[in-house]
């Protein structure tokens, strides 16, 4: 079974609209000036390149003090921090020879070292839903960019239902192994994806209820009839069954 391993890459989505990413190959923003304390939410269009040069920050540093590792992907409705971890400065860079003076005392750089994002937040503000019925054929893998969610075998033309309340932020079939795709934002940190949908019943920009049809199940982009389910917080997947309920 193939699974899915580019979340909106480079290209695939252009004629769409939807944001895509650049690799960073070298910077334009050589040094980067961080903005402590804010952030800045992904829209429709936005490239990881553009939103790190219109804030001064290179793009890798962008993409390191967001844990946003290869193929350095963003989507709309995802948070990006403008600072690294420690919310203060930005990594130290090698200091120059002979630029410490004889009369100030040598001062012990700051460290930061990058904190792994954890493997699911301990709260949600949501009674989520199961968003289909079915046998699970496949299940999420921390740390594997292949597994970030839930496969979820059914019959074809089964129901597909949102898990919460949202709006639904992309809606088509633009990605490569997601075949028929809807992203629903919930709030701010709190997306769901559903991949390989029969059809597709909802339009981008639009509010969907909790147990609402969304989408009708089928297998385009996948090997069988399935639902992929995914959860993700500040745009890092999180293990589904840690919220869904248990049945």
């Amino acid at each position: 079974m193939r699974k899915l391993a580019v979340w909106l890459a480079v290209g695939l989505l252009s004629a769409c609209g939807t944001s895509t990413v650049v690799r960073e190959g070298g910077s334009s923003a050589p040094t980067s000036t961080p903005r402590p304390g804010q952030s800045v939410t992904v829209q429709r269009g936005d490239t990881l390149y553009r939103l790190a040069t219109t804030n001064g920050i290179s793009a890798l540093d962008l993409a390191t003090w967001n844990n946003i590792r290869a193929p350095y992907t963003i989507y709309p409705g995802q948070r990006l921090r403008l600072y690294p971890g420690s919310g203060s400065a930005a990594p130290a860079r090698p200091a120059s020879a002979g630029s410490a003076t004889a009369q100030q005392p040598a001062v012990r750089p700051t460290q930061t070292t990058p904190q792994p994002p954890a493997a699911a937040p301990v709260r949600s503000p949501f009674r989520w839903q199961w968003p289909t019925e079915g046998q699970i054929v496949g299940r999420y893998v921390g740390n594997d960019p292949t597994k970030q969610g839930v496969d979820i075998a059914g019959t074809p033309g089964q129901a597909v239902n949102a898990a919460a309340d949202g709006v639904v932020v992309y809606s088509g079939a633009g990605l490569v192994g997601y075949g028929e795709l809807i992203i629903v934002k919930h709030d701010e940190q709190w997306l769901t994806a559903y991949g390989h949908n029969r059809s597709r019943k909802v339009n981008e920009g639009e509010r969907v209820r909790a147990g609402q049809k969304i989408a009708e199940l089928g297998r385009t982009g996948a090997a069988r009839d399935m639902l992929h389910f995914e959860i993700r917080y500040n745009g890092k997947p999180v293990d589904p069954l840690t919220y869904l309920p248990a049945r």
